[in-house]
């Protein structure tokens, strides 16, 4: 399970459309088609029901998108916290000159 392929997957479900999702995500179609593909393949079952002229998510689709969630926003929250050190200005510390006696 790669975290593009959940990125895809949180897309499609969000969009219930191979095609608005990967406009959004600005890949190609086939790029989420494969992407989604192999996440099944990881988790060993079908995500989205294709069967209708509507795609929807089944069960295991359903169970998975709250972890996919979890997993993106968890991601996210990191990249903001690590971007918010490279804004801060850096820290001086000062060397403290030590006593004659300390260095006996």
């Amino acid at each position: 399970m790669q975290f593009q392929q959940l990125r895809a997957f949180q897309e499609v479900a969000a969009e219930l459309s191979f095609t608005r999702a990967a406009k959004n995500l600005h890949y190609a179609q086939s790029t989420v088609t494969t992407q989604i593909k192999n996440l099944e393949e990881a988790v060993g079952t079908e995500l989205f029901d294709r069967s209708r002229r509507q795609l929807t998510l089944t069960e295991a689709g359903r169970r998975l998108l709250p972890h996919a969630e979890q997993i993106i926003e968890l991601a996210e929250t990191a990249r903001r916290d690590v971007a918010a050190v490279t804004r801060q200005p850096a820290r001086r510390h000062r060397l403290r000159q030590a006593s004659p006696r300390a260095l006996l």
